[in-house]
């Protein structure tokens, strides 16, 4: 059944999405009383358990792994209360996340309620973008591809982490006065690392394409090798590691991964993840990465199996209950920023070594 047919761009993209606030309920008491039952709700609570005692672990760093459609679908502000509260010392993610969604918001533009029925040859005709129930002008993600190209126009030449040119992008949100709630900026504004180890793979890469076909021989490039040695050495730097993943994917054993790349950097001693929570609605059967089992990834030396938790659900659900039960807790009223950019801004900027 199609609904959209007939009805102009503007009736389309009329109800914006809300982003959910988790500071408005105190959902502790629900999910204590969702440990005392079964399936997927215990799971839920014994997971909620594990990120209050990261947050209570004030050696800890807290790394966030993003994967899926989590910023267009309403999840922002519970990303930027973590950054805030001093709850995610670091993110990994997906560039569809952290670019096409969270800066495309700070440039001003919204997502929109859709409806996962549409005529998609419609919305087609009129620039919409549907991610299942959500809409986007294409018109403006655009705009949001072009102010990629824009801001690597402005830096220097060289080999960048996608760190480093996320960065860029918290100045630029500043220098042109945007939108400060977003995830990007208040990353930037705390000094919380964001990688996103496939930044090609997003708006940014079609800007990044525009200036370097337009720039030959005087490019920037994203080095993805260093994105991997700079989040290997956090990882030496703070060696108690806690993880919460949103989906799996490439952010999943990227995070994973960095325990055994500090061993072969020669840091036998390094420990694995102390703390593992993952939401994802995969299936482990298939040998997929994404519904891969944190036991499993025990057998790789990756993370220990004292504080780890599965929960099968879909993240719009989980996620907020989570970091809800977290911050009403108030484990993290003791942590203070660890400030990881400025660790890592001892490298050349830019060099690539």
């Amino acid at each position: 059944m199609t609904m959209n047919k007939g009805m102009s761009k503007d009736e389309l993209l009329r109800d914006t999405v809300k982003h959910i606030d988790i500071k408005k309920l105190d959902v502790v008491p629900l999910i204590d009383q969702m440990g005392e039952t079964a399936f997927q709700a215990r799971n839920l609570a014994r997971a909620a358990s594990i990120m209050d005692r990261m947050q209570q672990d004030t050696d800890c760093a807290v790394i966030l792994t993003l994967a899926g459609s989590l910023i267009s679908a309403g999840l922002k502000q519970v990303i930027i209360d973590m950054l805030e509260h001093n709850m995610v010392d670091v993110i990994v993610s997906t560039g569809a996340n952290i670019v096409d969604q969270d800066f495309f918001e700070a440039l001003g533009f919204k997502h929109y309620k859709g409806d996962p029925f549409a005529d998609d040859a419609t919305l087609r005709d009129l620039h919409i973008d549907r991610i299942y129930d959500t809409y986007i002008d294409e018109d403006d993600l655009r705009v949001c591809d072009e102010t990629m190209g824009d801001i690597a126009d402005s830096m220097k030449p060289g080999a960048y982490s996608s760190r480093e040119f996320i960065m860029e992008m918290g100045r630029y949100i500043e220098a042109n006065g945007l939108d400060k709630n977003s995830i990007v900026y208040k990353a930037y504004e705390k000094g919380v690392p964001v990688f996103v180890p496939a930044f090609s793979d997003c708006s940014a890469g079609f800007g990044l394409v525009f200036h370097q076909w337009n720039n030959p021989g005087e490019q920037v490039a994203i080095d993805s090798v260093k994105d991997f040695r700079e989040l290997t050495r956090i990882k030496i730097e703070n060696d108690r590691t806690g993880i919460v993943m949103m989906g799996g994917g490439v952010p999943k054993n990227f995070t994973q991964d960095i325990v055994v790349a500090a061993e072969v950097l020669g840091y036998e001693d390094v420990s694995m993840h102390t703390y593992a929570v993952q939401v994802t609605v995969a299936d482990e059967r298939d040998g997929g990465l994404s519904g891969s089992t944190l036991k499993e990834a025990s057998s790789w030396g990756k993370v220990d199996t004292v504080y780890e938790q599965m929960v099968f659900a879909e993240a719009t659900i989980a996620f907020p209950l989570l970091a809800g039960y977290a911050y009403h807790k108030g484990g993290w009223k003791a942590r203070k920023p660890k400030n990881f950019n400025a660790m890592l801004a001892a490298e050349p900027v830019g060099s690539g070594s």
